[in-house]
């Protein structure tokens, strides 16, 4: 136990100084936007929003690439891939994403994740009335918003026995039709730790923070304008980092039965959210998730997460509120299937979200 006791020391440490160093930076920073690049913290895999988003410590399939890199090294099968698509906003919103890992050899992993968040079909109705002010619905062009990642991550291990560490570099590009592109280029790191029925896990995301620089095609907004003003320019946006701790514990029932128990805490530097923990120095979400199991084969899932405090009104009083997640997984032959049913219907979300994600390891 002296080295799971050690590491969870390091973890803390870890988080809170990496925390204090680019809170500071946002507090020095005071245009620096939040929610830049939110796509990529959305989630990815059916278990994982089944489980409300607690994988730090859990990861360890070909979606450690995402949730975090020193997971790859811990996979079942030698070589692992995840398929994924699920629909926001009543199908509006499209989110799909396909990872693939495999070892180099017993003491590292690779990694490869593909991530697509996109409004397709969107009309551009500028140039609905022709010259001779008649509708003419065949001047009608379509085009699509999307955002893109790509992701490669590295794993292996170091130092005591159950200590994996990985990393991520990543490329984002982000587009709106013809008039406006966008390059990014970033960096995640993370450390995973299992001793007996405890996990513990630590992730980085943007540690060396991210920046985002926009290219606007002017020539695009002048054809429906005279306004020089009103259009917009090249610019750059920075992502700060954000920092994760998870910890996990594996409960054996009676029966074939077994009880997995998680938790993660999302650390913000981007200034005050609103969140559980609130401040300008930095923002905490917690994150709760829970998994039974049948066998290794069947499993059910909950988990909630996304704490935020809603205004009260003349009539009512201010209130917290939080997202919850339901999720089912099944697995044979190395095949895993997974559905998870996010954003219940509840007083501050009326929508719901199904994901589904296809998994399967192979020798």
């Amino acid at each position: 136990m002296k080295h799971f006791f050690r590491f969870s020391r390091l973890l803390g440490a870890m988080g809170l100084g990496l925390g204090l160093t680019s809170a500071a930076l946002a507090q020095s920073t005071d245009n620096t936007p939040k929610y830049a690049n939110e796509f990529l913290n959305i989630g990815v895999g059916g278990r994982a929003l089944g489980m409300g988003n607690t994988q730090v410590s859990l990861a360890q399939d070909a979606t450690a690439g995402y949730w975090n890199p020193a997971g790859l090294l811990n996979q079942k099968a030698k070589y692992d891939a995840v398929l994924m698509h699920s629909e926001l906003f009543s199908g509006i919103v499209k989110n799909d994403y396909a990872a693939f890992a495999m070892p180099l050899d017993e003491k590292s992993a690779i990694g490869a994740s593909i991530i697509r968040l996109g409004v397709d079909d969107i009309a551009d109705t500028r140039a609905l009335v022709n010259e001779y002010g008649q509708i003419d619905y065949s001047r009608i062009s379509y085009f699509s918003v999307a955002d893109y990642a790509l992701l490669l991550s590295y794993a292996r291990k170091l130092g005591p026995e159950g200590l994996t560490l990985g990393g991520s570099g990543k490329i984002v590009y982000r587009n709106v039709g013809s008039f406006a592109t966008a390059w990014g280029f970033g960096f995640d790191a993370g450390a995973q730790y299992q001793r007996g029925n405890w996990r513990l896990g630590l992730m980085a995301r943007d540690i060396t923070t991210t920046i985002t620089a926009w290219s606007i095609n002017s020539d695009k907004f002048r054809e429906s304008t005279n306004d020089t003003l009103s259009i917009p320019k090249s610019s750059s946006e920075i992502t700060l980092p954000r920092f994760v701790l998870g910890a996990a514990y594996n409960v054996k029932l009676p029966g074939q039965f077994t009880a997995l128990v998680a938790t993660d805490l999302e650390m913000t530097t981007d200034g005050q959210r609103n969140t559980a923990v609130s401040t300008s120095f930095v923002s905490i979400d917690p994150k709760l998730g829970l998994e039974i199991g049948y066998n290794n084969v069947a499993f059910l899932r909950a988990g909630v997460s996304n704490f935020q405090k809603i205004e009260g009104t003349t009539s009512t009083k201010e209130s917290w509120r939080a997202q919850p997640s339901l999720g089912v997984g099944f697995t044979a032959s190395g095949l895993r299937l997974d559905v998870a049913l996010s954003r219940l219907a509840v007083e501050q979300a009326k929508t719901n979200s199904i994901i589904v994600s296809l998994g399967y390891g192979f020798h």
